[in-house]
């Protein structure tokens, strides 16, 4: 039989995302709408394990659905991937008298509720929230369209100085293993050139690129790297090789940061946000556990949380040659 829920806990875990606190306002007035607490768990996993509670209800997450960040705040915490941490936690959570919980965040984060629910059989559900789109089982994460739409607003302010000054500018997003971030935005402002770390360019394609850019008489481009991409050791190197070799250009880097991760949410984000956290408490009081959940064709869906952390995403062929086409 599962066991009766009357009492969740809402974590976010990790890098924060816009649309995290959209995310914790559905959690918590699913549960207000079934008759059941909620509990805030401060400081992710960390906060799990000092007993960092507060009790919420309908009205205490007025007004944030349109803020970035997260109110619970987050942590990265080394302690509770320590079985000893972990018992902390459940310790905790016991003595609370909270039944379940849902975390919001990457696969680290998905990582810890699942090795959690093996030692302890405890209830947990995970929501995806990242700006990289990174995780399997949906097509679109937390904050990532915020993010997007976040980047083709500083790119386009960028190239207005690029072509006052007939620049070569490369912009650095983040995306450590997916270029997902980059690829869209880079498509979306216009981008001569797109790096990232699923496509190894090489760096005599990405002058000759160039060369033919400027054969083609543009006077000013913008390159969209990847923070991930291997092309060269980092952006400032790339600048310094691309100089040496075609001195016509002067090169210019921008590199995004944390950026990147503020600002209010889109609607887009916060409307996922809302979805995702009704089937995350009706998903752990209809007794399921152990998933994630997702947006797939337009649906919401639920992903083992093993496949979700294991589970690769793939980068879109087609959007690479799109991309190849607009760059003419």
């Amino acid at each position: 039989m599962p066991k009766t829920i009357k009492k969740v806990g809402v974590l976010t875990s990790g890098g924060d995302s816009p649309g995290m606190n959209a995310a914790i306002r559905s959690v918590v007035r699913t549960c207000a709408y079934h008759n059941i607490q909620c509990v805030g768990i401060y400081r992710g996993y960390q906060g799990m394990i000092e007993g960092d509670f507060k009790e919420m209800g309908a009205r205490s997450v007025h007004n944030i659905v349109n803020k970035g960040g997260t109110v619970l705040k987050s942590a990265r915490s080394k302690e509770f991937m320590t079985v000893e941490g972990r018992k902390k936690a459940h310790e905790h959570l016991v003595k609370e008298g909270i039944d379940a919980f849902v975390v919001i965040g990457g696969d680290g984060s998905f990582t810890g509720a699942e090795i959690f629910n093996k030692e302890y059989n405890f209830p947990v559900m995970g929501i995806p929230g990242t700006i990289d789109n990174d995780i399997f089982g949906t097509s679109h994460t937390l904050g990532y369209d915020t993010a997007l739409n976040t980047v083709v607003e500083v790119i386009d302010k960028i190239r207005d100085t690029a072509s006052s000054h007939n620049r070569l500018f490369f912009v650095e997003v983040m995306g450590r293993d997916a270029g997902h971030l980059a690829l869209n935005a880079g498509i979306g402002a216009g981008a001569e050139e797109i790096l990232i770390p699923e496509e190894d360019l090489g760096l005599d394609r990405l002058l000759e690129s160039l060369k033919k850019s400027k054969a083609a008489g543009k006077s000013s481009s913008i390159v969209v790297i990847a923070e991930g991409d291997k092309i060269g050791k980092n952006v400032f190197e790339l600048k310094d090789y691309v100089e040496a070799n075609l001195p016509e250009y002067e090169v210019r880097v921008s590199v995004l940061g944390h950026m990147q991760r503020g600002g209010a949410p889109s609607c887009y984000d916060r409307v996922l946000a809302s979805r995702l956290g009704v089937k995350a408490v009706e998903s752990l009081l209809e007794g399921k556990s152990n998933f994630m959940v997702g947006m797939l064709n337009d649906k919401v869906e639920l992903t083992p949380l093993e496949q979700a952390i294991k589970g690769h995403t793939e980068i879109d062929r087609e959007l690479l040659r799109v991309s190849e086409i607009m760059s003419i």
